[in-house]
């Protein structure tokens, strides 16, 4: 079934985005919404100033503009880049610093900074705590062998690179080529840092349509499709920039009916708003998240047999497993995630549903656990918190 990457303007409750869609055939797998009138701060790198040390919670606030205040985690200190030290060893206010927004606000809290700072690629990420050479535990180990033998890592250098999914299938020479053109860009950085003043951001991330391509698989992707003339502009010099050519570009242009209307997309994105998903079995889930956590409560609803209500409820529970993890990632939901399956009373089929959930949730782009079954048959998931809910970026 082909995957399609949809990019495309859409008006929502009078507000202006982009919205970056993939499709698989008909079905709607995730959807980034970009505010048009909003500047976007994920992934950017900045001159930021120690505004306060909180001892009990062993962090630091850093501002990366006047009265924009982000959490940084003390645990994470490593190897931070200083632009202006105070004299003292240990990290305290008033010192200047290069961080990356790793995390957007959300729910109240400030965005999250880190001084691990990523320059990331189609193939790499070079690092420059982590001086290390990691590799995407999605490749099996033959081509991990080869890829780690084919790209001359510089040993003992101050910056670290994980070799990415996307470089299965890249040709050596392109991998090297991106490899000297990250190592570059974090060495100007690095030179012209110490020359910026505070707050002066020093790399901007791509557009969050753009971002998309870049970390999408390139075997999952076959077409990106627009109607938008300076978005194709951009698409199509990033794609030649990067010689991707396992999929086309296309522009789409038809007076009588909108590229929104053709894939459905404000259709699904009300879908994917509502509380209650219903099932093709007739069983349904509800998904409530709150402040704290999320719950997904699965009902056997109009779903209805005659035969052996164990294994029935076995298959509802495999029907909520896939579409739990469908879920998971339209609504980009993350931290702690509770889900109150139908009881079952066979060990066996409970280590089974897990095992299904588990292989479900392998083809999430972002960082999944399930954690385990408590003794109340309550299943823990944790998903890592990158970009806001899809129904926070819709507020």
């Amino acid at each position: 079934m082909e995957n399609t990457l949809l990019i495309t303007k859409l008006i929502w409750n009078q507000k202006n985005y982009i919205a970056t869609a993939l499709y698989q055939g008909a079905k709607l797998l995730e959807v980034s919404l970009e505010p048009l009138d909003a500047q976007n701060i994920l992934g950017n790198i900045y001159v930021g100033r120690v505004k306060d040390i909180v001892k009990n919670l062993n962090a630091a606030f850093i501002e990366i503009a006047p009265g924009v205040p982000c959490y940084y985690s003390l645990d994470d200190l490593r190897n931070p880049m200083y632009v202006k030290k105070i004299n003292s060893p240990r990290m305290v206010q008033g010192d200047e610093v290069l961080v990356q927004v790793v995390r957007e606000s959300s729910k109240g809290k400030p965005p999250k900074v880190s001084t691990n700072l990523n320059f990331s690629g189609k193939y790499l990420v070079l690092t420059n705590e982590n001086t290390s050479l990691g590799i995407s535990r999605k490749l099996d180990a033959e081509t991990k062998k080869r890829l780690k033998h084919s790209l001359d890592f510089e040993e003992g250098a101050d910056f670290g690179v994980i070799i990415r999914t996307n470089a299965a299938h890249a040709a050596a020479e392109d991998i090297k080529a991106e490899y000297l053109r990250l190592r570059q860009e974090y060495l100007t950085l690095k030179e012209t840092a110490v020359h910026r003043t505070t707050f002066s951001c020093l790399k901007k991330e791509l557009p969050q349509y753009l971002h998309t391509i870049q970390d999408i698989n390139e075997d999952r992707l076959d077409t990106i499709l627009t109607d938008d003339k300076e978005i194709y502009a951009q698409v199509s010099q990033y794609l030649k920039r990067f010689a991707l050519q396992k999929c086309t570009l296309q522009f789409y242009e038809d007076s009588m009916l909108s590229l929104n209307k053709l894939y459905s997309l404000d259709v699904r994105l009300k879908e994917a708003l509502q509380e209650r998903v219903w099932m093709k079995s007739g069983g349904y889930l509800v998904i409530q998240p709150t402040e704290a956590l999320t719950v997904i409560d699965v009902n056997s609803g109009k779903s209805i047999t005659k035969k052996n209500a164990q294994e029935h409820y076995l298959n509802i529970n495999l029907e909520a497993a896939a579409e739990i993890a469908h879920q998971l990632r339209l609504r980009n939901l993350s931290g702690i995630i509770i889900v109150d399956f139908i009881d079952m009373k066979s060990e066996s089929d409970n280590e089974f549903l897990l095992k299904t959930l588990r292989s479900n949730l392998c083809t999430d782009s972002v960082p999944v656990q399930v954690v385990d079954m408590t003794k109340l048959h309550l299943v823990e998931i944790t998903r890592k918190k990158v970009k806001k809910s899809l129904a926070e970026q819709l507020k």
